[in-house]
């Protein structure tokens, strides 16, 4: 098996040296630097990665490991990302042309840019825009994957959640929140007591570090086993309540700057900063009351089709031929459609992206023209909005999500981890010559 997969990596390396044999002078042939179960891992795309957090790092005005160092951790990355993403051909997700195009014209506006305007940004970088595009399409599968894996795996009890309300009624500290850095020193796969003692050895000489001054960021980058690590470990802001509760016994009260561990978990010994600390932000919670007309494309019913009925149903609704709830009844797909489409008073950030994106720029009153959502091409009649005070209902889904934040992190280590225990992995030496 190792033998042929070796084959494979050779032959796919010649393929690709032939297919660029005629650019030879002008550019490096990419090579398979690594073997990821059925997938590989092409040099190209380690140059890419290693490019792009260089180029952001300059731009943060940070400095980085060394290039070995960073390597490492961008390999871990890549081979995680392609795991991940063989996964997700196996779970039947898929990101569509027009739901990429859809997802990166929502970041250009989030830059107050146009799609236009985004995409000469990109390029001025430095960045090959269709392969900074192909990543956030690998992006979007890795995160709808770990959705729907960790949805299987983290499980909350009514009595979880009624037991962090009392807590969180009797707290004083409840509006504060903490911004977080994070460095895992990892346990390797089934630990020896040897491999513990070097690995807490390692986290003695990282918090010493830390503690000397040394830059939490680029000893994150360089150290951490933990998916954050490239991100220079950055948990964002975190309420006391959303943190691992070994975090929270020692983080609560602590001031800026103060450095807590090792905390020893079932993944290794993790070190954490508090980069930061505010008061927790209150905002106004709005609510919507919408109706709306889904259609689901198929190998039958083509993007373009899909748009043009909804766009002909759009048509009869503005001209008063037709009425928005019985058309939803008749053609909309999914299971709201025996209620005409009425989607009820619901908090828009709970729907897709693209379905928020499009509620905020409606009055109540007004349709939306067809879009694409993770779900299908989508018509909106928007009814009304209004404004809401925090609820018990609503504390109680905040309490369920800061417990669901709270398992998130080391489920989602641990599933990683096994999935890349029960991978064929096989990393190939770099190329000094």
């Amino acid at each position: 098996m190792k033998n042929s997969l070796k084959n494979f990596a050779l032959i796919t390396s010649l393929i690709v040296g032939s297919f660029n044999y005629a650019h030879a002078k002008e550019e490096l042939l990419d090579r398979v630097t690594a073997i990821v179960d059925s997938g590989v891992v092409l040099e190209s795309e380690v140059t890419d990665l290693l490019a792009s957090i260089k180029l952001q790092a300059k731009k943060n005005n940070q400095s980085l490991p060394g290039e070995s160092a960073l390597r490492i951790q961008v390999m871990d990355k890549l081979i995680n990302d392609n795991l991940i993403t063989q996964l997700g051909e196996r779970m039947g997700i898929q990101v569509s042309d027009a739901q990429l195009d859809q997802t990166i014209t929502n970041m250009a506006k989030e830059s107050k840019l146009t799609l236009a305007q985004f995409r000469e940004s990109i390029i001025s970088e430095g960045l090959d825009y269709e392969k900074y595009r192909e990543s956030v399409r690998t992006e979007l599968i890795s995160g709808e994957v770990k959705r729907n894996t960790m949805r299987r795996r983290i499980y909350i009890s009514p009595q979880e959640v009624t037991n962090l309300l009392a807590v969180m009624k009797e707290q004083t500290n409840n509006n504060v929140e903490y911004h977080l850095g994070h460095i895992l020193i990892q346990f390797p796969s089934n630990p020896t007591q040897a491999d513990m003692t070097a690995s807490k050895t390692r986290a003695d000489q990282v918090i010493k570090l830390l503690n000397d001054g040394s830059d939490f960021t680029k000893i994150a980058i360089a150290s951490s086993g933990d998916e954050n690590a490239l991100s220079g470990g950055d948990l964002g802001w975190k309420n006391i309540n959303e943190m691992p509760t070994l975090f929270a016994e020692l983080i609560d009260g602590e001031k800026k700057g103060t450095v807590v561990g090792p905390i020893r978990t079932g993944l290794g010994f993790s070190i954490v900063k508090v980069l930061d600390i505010r008061g927790k932000q209150v905002v106004e919670v709005e609510e919507v009351k919408a109706r709306h007309i889904l259609i689901e494309p198929s190998i039958i019913l083509s993007d373009a089709k899909a748009e043009s009925l909804l766009q002909g149903l759009l048509n009869q609704v503005e001209a008063g031929e037709a009425d928005f709830a019985e058309l939803a009844k008749e053609h909309s797909d999914g299971p709201t459609s025996v209620r005409g489409g009425d989607l009820g008073w619901a908090d828009p950030t709970k729907y897709d992206k693209a379905f928020q994106d499009a509620l905020a720029t409606m009055k109540p009153g007004e349709y939306h023209k067809p879009f694409r959502s993770s779900f299908g091409w989508h018509i909106i009649q928007l009814e009304d909005r209004r404004m809401v005070d925090a609820t018990s209902q609503m504390n109680e889904n905040r309490a369920y999500q800061m417990l669901y934040n709270r398992k998130f992190g080391t489920e989602s280590a641990r599933w990683l981890s096994e999935i890349r225990n029960e991978a064929y992995i096989e990393i190939f030496e770099q190329d000094t010559k």
